[in-house]
């Protein structure tokens, strides 16, 4: 089973020994060990690349991922494994006082930063931020930097993810707004598999079905920072 990760705490990170860490990794690799499957590999990429990587057979299975219409054009997706909200990234102290997409929209000097080909970039469009006024990344750390750099005022992401990067980073001058759910209701990441294989997909619901929910998963999701809540959302 080769995993494709991003540099995405708490989803996915590497320690200071170069271990492979973080709660899609592993429960992938839970899985994969249930499964009987040989030889769990994890490879980083970008996210831009986990897609196209799925079909061009470079890795079999990718870490968790918002579930939309679009992207199940393109590849399958597992049952669900979380269900979070949006959040902003900003300055230390806020200083546009933001308090989600619509405020950032009605301030015609402010700037948002996403990561190309990630949901919040629809959501942002759809929330009333004007195109030209959205700048596009390739990485989580690129948007938090050009945001600590002030070269855009806000980073629109997962807000748990937001917040498990400012966990390992405890000097930057950032902060984390949750978005209201009367702009985005929290949505289901699954894990993203090649098309054509329904056998494997299967086999993994099963076991994501037994798993999700038990004891060993949430000791493992409180471990990164979920709560119960976070968890009962999935069942």
């Amino acid at each position: 089973m080769r995993f494709a990760f991003l540099q995405e705490p708490p989803f996915c990170f590497t320690d200071s020994s170069g271990a492979l860490c973080g709660c899609d990794a592993v429960l992938a690799e839970k899985v994969c060990q249930t499964l009987g499957l040989e030889g769990f590999s994890a490879v980083e990429a970008e996210f831009a690349a986990l897609l196209p990587g799925l079909a061009e057979d470079r890795w079999d299975m990718t870490t968790g991922l918002f579930i939309s219409d679009e992207r199940k054009k393109r590849v399958d997706f597992t049952r669900p494994i979380w269900s979070l909200p949006d959040g902003l990234m900003v300055a230390t102290g806020n200083p546009l006082g933001l308090d989600g997409y619509r405020a950032l929209g009605r301030d015609p000097s402010a700037t948002l930063g996403v990561i190309s080909g990630q949901i919040q970039h629809q959501t942002a469009l759809r929330n009333g931020i004007p195109a030209e006024r959205i700048r596009i990344f390739g990485t989580q750390a690129e948007a938090a930097e050009a945001v600590a750099s002030g070269v855009v005022h806000a980073y629109a992401g997962v807000a748990m993810a937001h917040r498990g990067y400012l966990a390992r980073r405890r000097d930057a001058p950032l902060a984390v707004i949750d978005v209201p759910a009367d702009e985005k209701q929290p949505a289901a990441g699954a894990f993203a598999l090649a098309k054509g294989n329904a056998s494997l997909r299967q086999r993994i619901d099963t076991c994501l079905d037994e798993l999700l929910g038990g004891s060993w998963h949430r000791h493992m999701m409180r471990e990164y920072g979920f709560s119960d809540s976070d968890v009962d959302r999935l069942l």
